[in-house]
């Protein structure tokens, strides 16, 4: 009787987060859709780092066409994500106060901003010191493949990113009394480390400059979540 009064109570919720995930995707599909109308834009301006697109090449018969995908996914999640960032958002605050309310429905719009930063970022300062130093390694002629050229930039700007959301996140678990500056600032060691971790993940190559050029920002994002941390409390 007990699992089946719990499962009804759950049940709601459950019905409520599909509902929001339901709207969620309808959105992304939406955008991706419509971002179809400039994906070609798009391509041209993201290979300008390396050259253009003969600069390029492709083999096999659906490359082209799996890379136009790939960018109008990307290009559509952008457009979507304020959007899936409500969606979440309103499943989660039904259980909060106000003024919690408040707060998380007021990030929404920095959520978007903080990932357009990772996206720039990642475009005007990390491939710029990134593209040539794999295409002229070994001194090597390097014609790279479409795909897996974009496969590249795409991967990059996403996880970059993300990892630019990490200020708003601390900010929303200083609100919540989960951490404090305090505690911060004692596990920077720690932060340091996560850093060099993450930054070896995401950059694609060792280099130790382009692993610095995304370890820099990650840590000065670290520092603005404790003073961020700290102004809110």
């Amino acid at each position: 009787m007990a699992d089946d009064s719990l499962l009804s109570g759950l049940y709601p919720h459950f019905q409520e987060l599909r509902s929001r995930l339901l709207k969620a995707l309808i959105a992304l599909v939406i955008c991706v859709l419509a971002s179809f109308l400039f994906t070609d834009r798009i391509i041209d301006f993201l290979v300008i780092p390396i050259g253009g697109l003969q600069n390029l090449q492709s083999i096999e018969v659906t490359e082209n066409i799996s890379v136009f995908m790939r960018v109008a996914l990307l290009s559509g999640f952008i457009l979507a994500l304020p959007i899936i960032a409500y969606q979440i958002v309103a499943f989660i605050v039904p259980g909060l106060e106000p003024n919690e309310k408040r707060w998380l429905f007021t990030s929404i719009p920095f959520i978007v901003i903080l990932f357009l930063g990772g996206v720039a970022f990642t475009y005007f300062i990390m491939l710029k010191a990134a593209i040539p130093f794999l295409i002229g390694f070994l001194g090597v002629q390097t014609v790279p493949r479409l795909s897996n050229y974009m496969s590249f930039v795409t991967n990059l700007m996403f996880w970059v990113g993300v990892s630019f959301e990490s200020p708003l996140v601390i900010l929303i678990l200083a609100k919540f009394h989960i951490v404090n500056a305090r505690l911060l600032i004692k596990g920077w060691r720690i932060a340091l480390v996560a850093s060099a971790v993450l930054a070896a993940v995401i950059t694609p190559t060792t280099d130790p400059a382009n692993m610095g050029l995304l370890m820099a920002p990650l840590m000065g994002l670290y520092l603005l979540s404790i003073l961020l941390a700290f102004l809110v409390r």
